[in-house]
Order: C-alpha cells, then structure tokens, then sequence
C-alpha cells in the first residue's frame, strides 16, 4: 500500500526534489546567501516534507480502507462529506455513484422481469401438463396399433420436451427445490424404462438390467430426469432391435457406479469434448431434426447440483456408455451442509 501511495503521489515528490536543486542552485550561483547553512536548509525542509508525506499517507490509506469496506457491505452507503476530497475526486465519486444507481435500478429491474418470466413459463408448462394428460387417454383408446404407436411417439415427443423445459426453468433455483432421501435406485430406472415403453416397441429395442440391488442419498425426481435424458438419448441414437445395458458397480473408493450402455451410432471423438455443453447438437445432432441440444446440458447440471459425477466413453459406430458416480455420505455433506 506504501509503494501505491509513493506511486499516486509521485508529482509531489518530484516537484519537491526539483524544488530543493533548484534552491541549492540558487545558493551555490548567489553569494548574498553565502551565510545560509544549506545541508541545515536541506534537512529541515526534507523532514518536514517527510512528516508531511507520512500524515497524508496515514489520513488517505484509512480512508481508502474505509471506502473498500463500505463497497464490500450489501447495501453501499458513501458518505462524502466525511472524506478529506479534493473538489475533483468529489465530483469523479459522485457521478461513479450515480451511475452505479443506475445501474442497479436496471439491474433489478431486470431481475423482476426474469422472475415475471420465469414464473409465466411454469405455469404455461404446468398448463400444457392438462391436455398433454388428456391426449394420453385418448390415444390408449384408438384401435389402430400403427396409428397408436405413431401418436404415443409424437406424445412422448412433445412430453420430453416440456419436461427439458420445466427443469431447465427450475435448474437456477435447485436447491430450492431438494429433498435428500435414501431410496433404491432400480426404482427410479424402472419407472423410467416404463415412460419409454412405446418408443422402444417401436423401435424393438430392449433393456438388459443387471444388479441394481443399490441405494442412493439423492433427490428423487432430479434423479429421475437425469436417467431420463440418458435412456432417451440411448434409446433415440440406438439402432433397432438392439439392448441396452443397466448395471452398477462400486469403485475402489466405495462410490456406487451407475451404467446405461448402449451398442448405436456413438458419439465422434470431435464432438466429445463438447456434449454437455448448451445447445451443442454435435455432428449426428444436426442431421436430426429432434435434437435440441439440452438433454445432456441439462443432466451435466443437475448431476453437479447433487453432488454427482456424470460422465462418458463413447466411438463412433461402436456405441455410447454414461456413467453416474454418486457421492459417498461425507461427500453429501459438503455439497449441502454449507
């Protein structure tokens, strides 16, 4: 902070060594000041130049203190006329805070129109849920096998994608949101399996499940629509009549590993990098026109809000593993015991 100070205050000293030459100048070229003791001179003005330097040091560093400890306080009160300014200064922190003011009246503004937002979006969805529910009934009920399995996709379709978007809604606010609850986990992957079973008749694909004996500390329906973004890009980029694998395991460590394996297209070493990010539909992607390129977005979040490690080994044409990696009890604890 001292060499901040020399270095804000550099024109002083510089005008003031400049000074004392140009007065030792003056008293080595005049002899009418021949009798003047000028090392006497030379130290006085230097010690009361540094008494100076020092009270100004003392005086402008607590008041740059106080100033930073106010900015960091949530509401930030600057109280001027307590400051030694400069007429200068005071006009540079006045407009800075009246800008700022402004700022922060956008801002939140801003954020009421978000929350505006927000909140209409979850209640379109939740309104969409009603004829979504109606059109299931009703397509149960058409006797036409081909023209039932064509609507139930399309139903599954459209299910899906509110669904991405009622989590993607949520997602900001997840721990809002959280129930911790120690339940077993094939009760998540069957339920899911079931959601999916018209599309996989479809398709004839199958699910070969294997030692899901397993429990898990997790919120329940984040779960769920994490293992759902994964079955529905495992059974989407499947080929027919293919199986797909769901198995656990535990890893040196204790952590339970969950597996969804799948034998289709795979994902190119290119694109793997990129998976998870937003919207990114990577080359298979864009050439379907159902990708949307939040699926994995999505799950990659929500895993990270629970404390659950998501990832991925996949080849081109040789087929896609994800695995979750749940977290051990101490683990929970740091993620939401803070």
């Amino acid at each position: 902070m001292f060499l901040l100070f020399l270095k804000e205050r550099w024109i002083w000293i510089a005008f003031m060594i400049s000074l004392l030459l140009f007065i030792n100048l003056l008293f080595y070229l005049d002899t009418g000041l021949s009798g003047i003791s000028v090392g006497y001179f030379n130290i006085v003005v230097f010690s009361i130049f540094t008494v100076f330097l020092i009270w100004r040091y003392i005086k402008e560093v607590g008041e740059l203190r106080d100033f930073l400890g106010n900015l960091s306080r949530e509401e930030v009160v600057i109280d001027f006329e307590s400051m030694s300014l400069s007429p200068f200064q005071r006009k540079y922190l006045e407009q800075l805070h009246a800008i700022l003011g402004e700022k922060e009246q956008l801002l939140n503004r801003t954020k009421n129109k978000l929350m505006e937002d927000t909140e209409d979006l979850l209640a379109w969805v939740h309104e969409m849920k009603t004829p979504l529910t109606a059109m299931k009934l009703m397509i149960e009920q058409v006797d036409d096998l081909k023209v039932r399995s064509r609507l139930e996709n399309e139903w599954m379709r459209t299910h899906l994608l509110l669904d991405q978007q009622l989590h993607n809604t949520r997602l900001a606010s997840i721990e809002k949101d959280n129930r911790l609850e120690k339940f077993p986990l094939k009760s998540v992957i069957f339920k899911e399996i079931k959601e999916f079973q018209p599309w996989c008749m479809e398709k004839g694909i199958g699910f070969q499940v294997e030692e899901l004996n397993g429990e898990v500390v997790s919120d329940k329906k984040w779960l769920a629509f994490i293992v759902r973004q994964l079955l529905s890009n495992a059974i989407k980029y499947s080929h027919e009549n293919e199986e797909i694998k769901i198995y656990t395991e535990e890893d040196k460590l204790g952590h339970l590993l969950l597996h969804i394996e799948d034998d289709g297209i795979g994902i190119s070493s290119e694109d793997l990098p990129r998976i998870f990010h937003k919207s990114y539909t990577g080359t298979i992607g864009r050439e379907s026109v159902q990708s949307t390129g939040m699926g994995l977005f999505l799950a990659q979040n929500a895993c990270e809000k629970l404390g659950i490690r998501i990832t991925v080994e996949s080849h081109l044409n040789k087929g896609s593993t994800f695995t979750l990696q749940f977290p051990l009890q101490n683990e929970y604890q740091n993620v939401f015991g803070r």
